[in-house]
């Protein structure tokens, strides 16, 4: 496996990696992990901090299924689900692709390109990053007063502002953010142990979000460029933003028709009509744990075991594994300086303005199966401050549904109003589910039978776009209260994350 050779794209989707011109060996099948004691794997669980658990999302638990604090119950009248931790723990292990897919496998979704995992993962930041002083997290552990409610703000990219996270920010030119080049190319600034300063830490947890995260800033960068204030680009850049939420990423994830379901655009005003997302607060709206627990999490699913990175001129293609474990060199784990060969050319994650072939990289079906490496995430992702660990990532996700007090899928489904899918048609037939199945593999599983997981179905679809566009519909900053405001018009189309992407590169 170590000749010098090209690297082709079954390769790179299956998880090999190259480093130069060389190809390396394979990212490793999983882990076998054993089931972990009830107690044990709960305390891991709530202990592990922002890695693991966020602070408030255990509210039903602690509070009741009525309480609304940062989080709340979108489905306040269902009970929650409870199967035996052992069922879970097997589920999780059963739901991994094979390190190798065979010819018949699918490799990717044909009309979703991979960048698409990772904005979504950005998202998912932007909208859950807790800005709460930490005196008051500390007296409020489970998030019951909803001091920083969820925005599509940038946080993330913005922290406090310049006076209070001056750390983001260009000294020596007014409005600017900071972008340093240690290593030739453009990177985050960074402490000595090379993690970024950031308003989000969690946007540094691999190589790719955080390429990401800077086009972001070179976005708002260029804005200040072309004579905008600071407070003119950041208002730009965040509704940019979340115009690419809605009219980009939810209408790929959830399809066109789930969106206008919620959103009405007609005569220049935007109207979102609410159905099961009616926060009792809707100045400080609460995130479901419905969403936040369960549906949002079918990105997991999409993730690619290896990706494809740039292709030099008359060299091979450079790839690398998304993690490895132990980490090494040659992987996309963050908290470092972005090596040189390691940047990232858009064309290869998403559709690009005047690019003249699609991406390499194919975001993987929304279906019930992890890569590989998402079942032994490395101590980079997951701290082995806490034992047992729990590195296997859908193991993590059914035990905190389970502790969280989320409902089953099949009384979402019934709830909405939409006929459930049977257990015997989602592959779990045996007792101990008693015909019910946890929300979060109900969502893979419904997209993987009803979508072939080309979309989210009706009850994964229908949370996700409702809290997001619920969410910007609260916040009358955002986009949605500007009569007539549309984004920067790219020629003959609609604009993109490509064009958002081709815009911060420069003229």
């Amino acid at each position: 496996m170590g000749s010098e050779r090209g690297l082709t794209r079954r390769e790179v989707l299956a998880g090999a990696a190259v480093a130069g011109a060389a190809l390396s060996a394979r990212v490793p099948a999983s882990r076998a992990a054993g089931p972990a004691p009830a107690g044990a794997a709960e305390d891991a669980v709530w202990r592990h901090g922002g890695a693991l658990a966020q602070r408030g999302v255990d509210i039903a638990s602690v509070a009741g299924r009525e309480a609304e604090g940062r989080f709340g119950l979108m489905f306040k009248k269902l009970p929650g689900y409870a199967p035996p931790d052992e069922a879970l723990v097997d589920l999780a292990r059963r739901m991994t692709e094979p390190a190798q897919p065979g010819p018949g496998d699918p490799l990717g979704d044909p009309r979703l390109p991979a960048g698409f995992t990772f904005f979504g993962q950005f998202i998912d930041h932007d909208l859950t990053f807790d800005q709460t002083p930490l005196g008051t997290q500390q007296v409020d552990p489970h998030g019951l007063t909803n001091f920083d409610t969820a925005r599509f703000d940038l946080a993330s990219v913005y922290g406090l502002g310049p006076q209070g996270s001056p750390e983001l920010y260009d000294a020596t030119s007014a409005g600017r953010l900071r972008l340093v080049r240690p290593l030739g190319i453009d990177d985050l600034p960074r402490r000595a142990d090379g993690s970024a300063y950031l308003g989000d830490p969690r946007n540094d947890e691999n190589l790719i979000l955080c390429q990401l995260h800077i086009a972001f800033i070179k976005f708002h960068n260029r804005l200040v460029a072309e004579g905008h204030d600071f407070a003119d680009a950041q208002r730009l850049t965040q509704w940019h933003f979340q115009w690419l939420v809605v009219h980009d990423y939810l209408e790929h994830v959830v399809g066109k028709d789930t969106v206008d379901r919620f959103l009405d655009e007609s005569n220049g005003r935007i109207k979102f009509r609410r159905e099961y997302y009616k926060p009792k607060n809707p100045n400080r709206p609460m995130m479901p744990i419905e969403y936040a627990v369960a549906a949002f999490r079918f990105g997991h699913s999409m993730v690619r075991a290896g990706y494809l990175l740039n292709i030099p001129a008359g060299g091979a293609p450079i790839g690398a594994p998304i993690f490895a474990n132990p980490p090494s060199e040659g992987d996309l784990h963050g908290s470092r300086p972005i090596p040189a060969r390691l940047k990232i050319d858009w064309r290869e994650f998403f559709a690009m303005p005047g690019a003249d072939r699609a991406p390499a990289n194919l975001a993987r079906p929304i279906d019930t199966k992890l890569s590989p490496p998402l079942h032994d995430l490395p101590p980079s992702v997951v701290p082995p401050d806490v034992q047992p660990v729990i590195n296997d990532l859908a193991q993590r996700n059914l035990l905190r549904g389970k502790r969280v007090g989320l409902p089953a899928g099949q009384d979402v489904a019934q709830a909405m109003g939409i006929t459930p899918l049977a257990n015997r048609d989602i592959g779990l037939p045996e007792a101990a589910w008693n015909n019910k199945a946890p929300l979060w593999y109900y969502v893979l599983a419904e997209a993987e039978r009803l979508t072939s997981g080309l979309t989210l179905g009706p009850v994964g679809g229908r949370i996700v776009a409702e809290t997001i566009l619920g969410i910007i519909d609260t916040d009358k900053d955002s986009y949605f209260h500007q009569r007539d405001w549309q984004p920067m018009p790219p020629a003959g189309r609609t604009f993109g994350i490509g064009d958002f992407l081709a815009f911060a590169a420069g003229p």
